[in-house]
This record gives C-alpha cells, structure tokens and sequence, in this order.
C-alpha cells in the first residue's frame, strides 16, 4: 500500500487536525516507516538523520500512547542538549495541541531546577530533558517513571559522543526492564557502543533504516547561501535583482510557509503565486497556467504540490527551507536545467541546519559552493546595466518620433536633450521608496507597495547597523 498522506498511518484525528494546521502533507521516509512499527508497541531503532522528520517519527506514536486521564509520567525523551530538548517539547506541543489535556515539560541544566520540580509535582505525561538534569529529578524522586509507557532515546550517537553513557544506562535502569515500556531510539549511525547498548536494554528491536538512492542533478550550478531565517525572503529578492532570472521556483517545506511567502513577494512587486496541497485541482491547473504563460514568473510550492511538476525554461530553484531528505532535494533542483539548458539552484541556511546540508552533501556525494548574499550595492549596479540594456533595444527598435519631439519641446537654450534625458532618469530614479542597506538591503523594483516591518538585526548580522538616539525617536547612525 501506497502512503501518500498521514491519515493513512492509523493516526488519530486530533493530531492528523494539527498536522494539518502545521502545514505538512505527506510523511517523510523515515516517518512512514517508523510510525507503523512504534504504534505496534514493540522496540524500535531508526538510524536517521537531523531534518528526517525523526521528532514528528516518535513523537506522534508517543501522544498516541498518553493517557491524560492518567495525570503521571508516560512518556520519556532523553536529547543531548538544551537546545534539542526545548526544540523537541515544542514540536511535541504542537502535534498534541488537539489532544485535551496533554502535558508536556522539558528539564534541562540552566534553567532553575525548582521552576521545574513544580511543574512536576503538577503533573506531566510527557517530559523531555538531558541526561544530567533527569538523574538529578530522578535521585531526588521529583520525577517518578513508575507509568512510564515509552522512553526515547534521540540522537543516540550524540550522546554517547559527549560521554552521556553512563547516564543514559542509569536513566534506563530506573525506567524499569522488561514488557511494561517501550524503549525507542534514533540515531544517525549505528556504532558498536549503540548495538552494545541496544543487546543489554532492548527487546528485539525492530530495526528502521531508510536508505538514500539518489544522485546529484548533473548541469546545475548549486550555491549555499548562509543567512539568518528573517533575511531568507530578501535573498531572494536581491539574487533575483541581480542574475535578471526570468521564471523562478521557491520550494517551502509546509503551506504555511508558502502562504506567507507569496503575500511577501506579492508586496514586494514580484508577479507571484503558490501551489500546495490546500488548492483543488481548478486552482492548481489555473496557477499553472498563468506560471508557464509567464504572468506568474516566481512560483512558491511545496513538495507534494510539485510532483509531476513540468515547466520548460525554470531559470533558477530556491530551497527557502532545506528538504527534509536527499531525494527532495534532487527532485527540487532537478525542475531546472532541463533539456540540456543550463540551471541555478539556491539553498538557504544557517547554524544548525547546516546540519541538515551536510547530511544531503554526504548521501549525494558532492559539496555546495558556499557564496555570500548579495550587497545592496551589487543588486544597484545589475539594475541599471539592465535598464541600459533596456534602453539601448528601445532605441534599435524605433518608433522614437512622437518622443523625440516631446523632449524638443521641453528643450530650450538653458538645456540640452542630453540634460532633460538625465533629469527623466533621475525622476524615474527618485520616484522609487528609498533604497537602504541597514533597513532591508533589497533594492525596491517600480510600483512596489510598502514593504513589511523587518526582525531587528543583532550584531552578529553581517548588515547590522547600531541604533544611536537622537531626542525622542531614533535615527540610523550613518557608517
């Protein structure tokens, strides 16, 4: 049997209703292998990487498991830092956010231990932690595993890499042994201190490995762009500006995402339009129509929606958001560059995401050429040669006349014809919003509206500007 959406996975309705609302339409590999085998009740190992999908993988057989009635600790996920930890409660919060009832709290070094203990002693059926914060709960006895249903284990190799051995075997060694629990684990490898630990603590695991069959798109040139997630939109307006890319795909991996794009580009001047599963096939068939008619020239989809997806002539494919497997990703990059034309391809990201970039460099054998974001100054400097160029085919066309005897009639002794081309140049130039690297970076096209309040930079952002007062308000200080 084909799975194409997640109700296909026998899950139950509040959390297909909060998948839906999260915006994701199909399950990724690793989610449509494990889901089956971890709601089957037995142990499970999935070798997985980061950006699989693998916290939605667990975490929904493990909201399925949770009985709120019972207001005690069922659920059990072990992370090997703060920051995965509170990234894993969140998602957990969402896919559960239909589920009535449902407590989740995460326990981690830095954060004050008393603030903790009385979330607790209130009740929580599902908590996520670090290694040496859930012992420290569990000697002192404010964390109680008596009806503990499921315990996860994320990012094993991690672990055992920052020397959480010991501590992982002492936190399973209070969870209890035995048919009453469930021990389910992920990792990217599967060393032999991970198969030593799952012979001792499992119980004839089910063993979940999704292998990677792809290869790099062959005749794509194929860039890394590092920059913070708020400057991903206005990437792509300054490559856009730059390179004059006449038909362009921007691939997101939920609908969400898609919907607030497009409403950027659109406000930005840019003639756009998205595609994902929300759309019946009248509204697909229609976008597409207008995208390879050229009245929509920057299509925004999602990976579902762009299966089959055949347009001639895509100049250039953004990856706003990384795909979550290497197949994605070659399937992405692979609708340009077709017929033996040349492509482009632009992968956005930054910090721990490169993660993610390595893992898809490693499966398909090959390294993305890092470059960084265009200046303001460059995408000015593209703008006007093609304006130039613009000019210089209007003046081979002809048909001139009626205009020429326009600017003879404005001419007089005091100026030229030279001088009133310049001084239309310059109205056409000041009649565009002002252009300001330290507000947005991106050079305003003609006619755009007024453009959406931006993230406030931090200094670790390469255009980050400091603030100086001046009276009252605050002015731009000057470099």
């Amino acid at each position: 049997m084909s799975i194409t959406t997640f109700s296909d996975l026998g899950i139950s309705e509040s959390i297909c209703t909060a998948i839906q609302e999260m915006g994701f339409e199909a399950p990724t590999k690793i989610q449509e292998a494990a889901i089956p085998a971890i709601l089957k009740g037995g142990d499970v190992a999935g070798q997985a990487q980061t950006g699989t999908g693998k916290t939605a993988a667990f975490s929904i057989p493990l909201l399925e498991r949770v009985d709120t009635g019972l207001n005690q600790t069922q659920g059990l996920v072990l992370c090997p830092t703060r920051e995965l930890a509170v990234q894993s409660t969140g998602e957990i919060l969402k896919l559960g956010s239909h589920c009535k009832g449902i407590h989740v709290t995460p326990v981690y070094g830095g954060q004050p231990i008393g603030r903790q203990i009385s979330q607790l002693k209130r009740g929580s059926h599902i908590v996520v932690g670090t290694p040496g914060r859930l012992i420290d709960h569990l000697k002192r006895g404010t964390l109680n595993l008596e009806s503990l249903r499921m315990v996860v284990l994320d990012e094993v190799d991690e672990m055992l890499n920052m020397g959480f051995r010991d501590d992982i075997e002492q936190i399973l060694g209070f969870a209890g042994e035995g048919n009453t629990r469930q021990t389910v684990m992920f990792s990217a490898t599967l060393s032999a201190a991970i198969k030593k630990l799952m012979k001792r603590w499992f119980d004839n695991p089910e063993l979940i490995q999704v292998e990677s069959q792809v290869s790099g798109a062959s005749g794509i040139e194929q860039y890394l762009v590092e920059v913070r997630d708020s400057m991903r939109t206005e990437g792509i307006c300054r490559i856009l500006d730059l390179n004059q890319y006449k038909r362009s795909l921007v691939f997101c991996n939920t609908k969400r995402t898609c919907d607030s794009l497009v409403d950027d580009m659109q406000s930005r001047g840019y003639a756009s339009g998205v595609l994902h599963g929300d759309m019946n096939q009248n509204m697909r068939d229609k976008v597409m129509a207008e995208f390879r008619n050229g009245r929509i020239d920057l299509l925004i989809a999602t990976d579902v929606a762009a299966r089959g997806l055949d347009v001639e002539n895509v100049d250039v494919v953004f990856n706003y958001d990384i795909p979550h497997d290497p197949e994605y990703y070659v399937h992405r990059i692979g609708r340009t560059g077709r017929a033996g034309r040349d492509g482009t391809a632009y992968t956005f990201s930054a910090g721990r995401k490169n993660k993610n970039i390595r893992f898809i460099e490693k499966q398909l054998k090959m390294n993305l050429k890092s470059i960084p974001l265009p200046s303001v100054k460059e995408v000015k400097s593209s703008l006007r040669e093609a304006f130039q160029e613009d000019v210089s085919k209007t003046l081979e066309t002809g048909g001139l006349r009626p205009f020429i005897e326009q600017v003879e009639a404005i001419a007089s002794d005091r100026f030229s014809p030279i001088e009133v081309a310049a001084a239309l140049l310059k109205m056409r130039e000041e009649s565009r919003p002002e252009e300001k690297e330290e507000e947005s970076g991106s050079v305003p096209k003609q006619k755009r509206s007024a453009r959406k309040q931006r993230s406030k930079p931090t200094k670790k952002d390469p255009f980050y500007t400091p603030f100086v007062k001046k009276g009252k308000g605050r002015s731009r200080k000057r470099r």
